[in-house]
């Protein structure tokens, strides 16, 4: 008997109906859920009231720390290599060096010429040369005429595709997605252009934010290569944002986080990422892949910068239901000369399972603040296991509820590890999601009290360094559930319970590849993760310079 295409799709999608999905649920412990008594009523949005605290009039105001992070950040070139950030950027326009307009030339010179490279960079999907300019001439007569914005005047950003911005199509890493231009901007790109940033395209991301290698070998994407290796992955989803960061094409970068999707590839490509409190930053205006996992956080090359990043950003946005009665965004004690007062939790099980190479370098980091006078303090994150599956389940859930009109169209169109996500999300339950939501009480729970006794909670970034990518990968991509799961493992408590982490690079692997350490708070506390992330910024005693580079300053 000869089968014709649409039975040869017949008989695949029934093999995977009947054995391969139901084996990667067990081989995953997906089905762990079906065996929990759980009694607490479910959490759908892990929004949480904010804390009323007394107004300390003697605080410094944000505008005088974030002058103050400027004022004091040592000069690049006493330090051997370093990433160009913010600071340098207004140092060159103030002085009269450079203008935004002889940057943004600059910047159109290197994406002309990143993409022709070998491999090419695959960092910036869609740019306009016509776009940039207007921006950075009307930044460049802003500084003239001594009117400027904010402190991101004149900086170059990116924004993930998965946000609208004027005049991009908003694919989302797709090749159905965003047939038209867009006309209007997302909540961030629009304060982004208030602010006076000079936006220089949007930036590669996993297909639909459904990996966390950043593998996406569709036509319009390709994959983007890890700038300090460029035969290893970015990581995902955010993975155009982090590689245009650590590559110097633009200091600041926006991705979401529903499973890591910030903090996974700042880790990978040895740059900062800030995943902010679940409704801190509007997302009003990416497409809602999993509206109860994903925050919106910055990329940058250093704590300071994601620190200014977020004092624009952060704020409560009409158009976006949550986070409307989120607290003021401060940046209080950021500038603390220690870190005394301070206790860190760490609950050790939890914390080891990670590679040896990436063990050693996170156990000096942790003795490293200890020294600055925190104290650590052992704590026990109950029922990792139970928020792993739950976790998967809800933004698998959820993804695959918002994608079912385009799961039957476009099908075809899809990655194959796109499709296999989405199938997989399409085995669990009401009950499956419902006890999943019963479990996010329960954990949120727990962190309430741990809270309770520490500041915050110290974790590796992720377990392993980035991995390499292979040849089959460039035209196939690349599906490894095992994989997602382990790079994710330090970062699904964030998203599952809403509390913020920031991640940034402490050392290198013998191979080269960045090593991360994570830092989480709780609820609206991202005022502790930036200060405890400044002083960590020190531990490294020396900044590589990714083999994938560009001085736009220069």
């Amino acid at each position: 008997m000869v089968l014709g295409q649409s039975g040869w799709k017949g008989c695949v999608e029934a093999f995977g109906q009947i054995l391969l999905l139901p084996l990667l649920l067990r081989l995953n412990n997906f089905s762990l859920m079906r065996s929990l008594d759980i009694h607490e009523d479910p959490t759908f949005i892990p929004e949480v009231a904010a804390e009323v605290t007394e107004d300390k009039s003697e605080t410094k105001s944000t505008l005088d720390i974030i002058k103050q992070l400027i004022d004091t950040r040592p000069d690049s070139a006493s330090h051997g290599f370093s990433f160009k950030g913010i600071k340098d950027y207004l140092d060159c326009y103030r002085s009269g060096k450079l203008t935004p307009s002889q940057v943004a030339k600059n910047i159109i010179a290197v994406l002309e010429d990143c993409d022709k490279s070998t491999p090419p960079l695959r960092a910036i999907v869609q740019w306009d040369q016509e776009q940039i300019m207007l921006m950075a001439e009307a930044s460049t007569a802003r500084y003239r005429n001594k009117c400027t914005l904010s402190y991101l005047d004149g900086i170059p950003v990116c924004l993930k595709e998965e946000f609208k911005v004027v005049p991009y199509y908003h694919r989302v890493g797709t090749v159905y997605l965003g047939t038209e231009p867009e006309t209007e901007d997302a909540t961030v790109a629009k304060k982004l252009r208030e602010a006076g940033a000079v936006i220089i395209g949007v930036s590669n991301m996993h297909e639909l934010g459904t990996g966390t290698t950043g593998c996406n070998p569709n036509r319009y994407h390709k994959i983007p290569r890890n700038p300090y290796k460029p035969n290893h992955f970015t990581g995902g989803s955010s993975s155009g944002s982090a590689a245009a960061v650590a590559a110097g094409l633009c200091p600041v970068a926006i991705g979401t986080d529903g499973g890591g999707s910030v903090r996974i590839p700042a880790a990978f490509c040895g740059v900062v990422g800030l995943k902010g409190t679940f409704g801190r930053i509007s997302s009003h205006g990416s497409l809602p892949l999993s509206y109860s996992t994903v925050s919106v956080g910055p990329i940058c090359t250093s704590v300071a910068d994601a620190a200014i990043v977020y004092s624009i950003l952060a704020e409560p946005d009409p158009l976006y239901p949550y986070g409307l009665k989120q607290p003021k965004a401060t940046l209080s004690d950021m500038c603390a000369p220690d870190l005394k007062g301070l206790k860190l939790g760490v609950d050790w099980t939890f914390f080891k399972a990670c590679d040896a190479e990436i063990l050693s370098v996170c156990e000096k980091a942790v003795e490293y603040l200890q020294n600055l006078g925190a104290s650590v303090v052992e704590v026990s994150l109950p029922e990792m296991e139970e928020v792993k599956i739950a976790h998967a389940i809800c933004i698998l859930s959820e993804m695959r509820d918002f994608l079912q009109p385009d799961f039957n169209k476009h099908f075809q169109e899809m990655n194959l590890e796109t499709r296999a996500s989405l199938a997989l999300g399409s085995q669990f339950t009401a009950l499956d999601y419902i006890t999943a939501n019963r479990q996010r009480t329960r954990s949120m729970r727990f962190l309430r009290e741990i809270f309770t006794t520490v500041n915050c909670i110290l974790t590796p970034a992720i377990a392993s360094t980035a991995p390499r990518i292979h040849e089959s990968d460039l035209l196939t991509g690349s599906s490894n559930i095992s994989f997602t799961m382990r790079s994710m493992r330090f970062m699904q408590l964030g998203n599952f319970t809403g509390i913020p982490g920031l991640v940034i690079p402490i050392g290198y692997s013998t191979a080269g590849l960045p090593i991360g350490f994570q830092v989480m708070a709780k609820w609206w506390d991202e005022a502790v993760l930036l200060r405890i992330g400044l002083k960590l910024e020190q531990f490294r005693c020396q900044t590589k310079k990714p083999t994938i580079h560009y001085d736009i300053l220069a």
